[in-house]
C-alpha cells in the first residue's frame, strides 16, 4: 500500500491532508457505510444476530465494534483537546506505526479488541435499524468536531491507537478506512457462516 504523503516529490509538496481532503475522506468512508449498510437490510434481523460459534461475533455485533471505535477514538480527540495540549508534531515514527496498523488490518492475524469495543461492550440483541441510527448520530458528531479543529493540527499526534500508539487525523482516517475492510469481511464470513 502506498501513501501519498510518505515521501514529498518535492520541496513544494506538502506532507499533511488538509481539512477539504479530510472533508472528502470523510465523505468516502460515509458512502462505504450508507453502502455496507444498505448490503444488510434484505438479510432478516434474526441472521443478523446469530453468533457462529461462541466467542465470535454477530454481524450487528461488528458492526456495533465498528460504531464503537469511532465512538470511543472521538471521545478521545475530544478530551485530549479540550486542555489545549502540547502536541508533537507527526513524526517518521508515527507514519511508520500507521503502515503497521494498515498492514495487519489486511492480514488474518487477530488482536482481542479493548474491552470497551468488544466482547461484554457488544449487545447480544439489536436492529440494524438501531446500529444505522446510532452511526449515523457518531459520524455527525465526527463531521462536526473535525470541522471545527484548526489547520494547523493537522500534521499534529492528535489520535492514539490502543495499538499502534499516536498519530494524526490523517491517520486516524486511515486507520478507520483499513478497519472498516477488515471487518466488513468479517461479516461477509459471518454471513456465509450462518446461512
Amino acid at each position: 500500500m502506498v501513501y501519498r504523503n510518505d515521501v514529498p516529490n518535492s520541496q513544494n509538496e506538502k506532507l499533511f491532508m488538509t481539512k477539504n481532503e479530510i472533508t472528502s475522506k470523510l465523505n468516502a468512508l460515509d458512502q462505504r457505510i450508507s453502502d455496507l449498510l444498505f448490503s444488510l437490510k434484505p438479510i432478516p434481523q434474526e441472521k443478523l444476530n446469530i453468533q457462529p460459534k461462541e466467542n465470535a461475533w454477530s454481524v450487528l455485533q461488528i458492526v456495533h465494534h465498528l460504531i464503537l471505535a469511532e465512538e470511543g477514538s472521538l471521545k478521545y480527540l475530544k478530551k485530549k483537546l479540550s486542555f489545549n495540549p502540547k502536541l508533537n508534531k507527526v513524526s517518521l515514527s508515527s507514519k511508520l506505526r500507521l503502515k503497521l496498523l494498515t498492514t495487519w488490518a489486511y492480514t488474518p492475524v487477530k488482536f482481542k479488541a479493548p474491552d470497551a469495543i468488544g466482547g461484554e461492550a457488544l449487545p447480544t440483541q439489536s436492529t440494524l435499524e438501531e446500529v444505522s441510527n446510532k452511526w449515523k448520530i457518531v459520524r455527525a458528531d465526527m463531521r462536526a468536531f473535525l470541522s471545527k479543529l484548526p489547520d494547523d493540527i493537522l500534521d499534529k499526534e492528535v489520535y492514539k491507537h490502543p495499538f499502534a500508539g499516536k498519530l494524526s487525523l490523517e491517520g486516524m482516517l486511515t486507520f478507520f478506512e483499513a478497519h472498516l475492510d477488515r471487518h466488513e469481511k468479517q461479516i461477509r464470513r459471518t454471513l456465509k457462516l450462518v446461512g
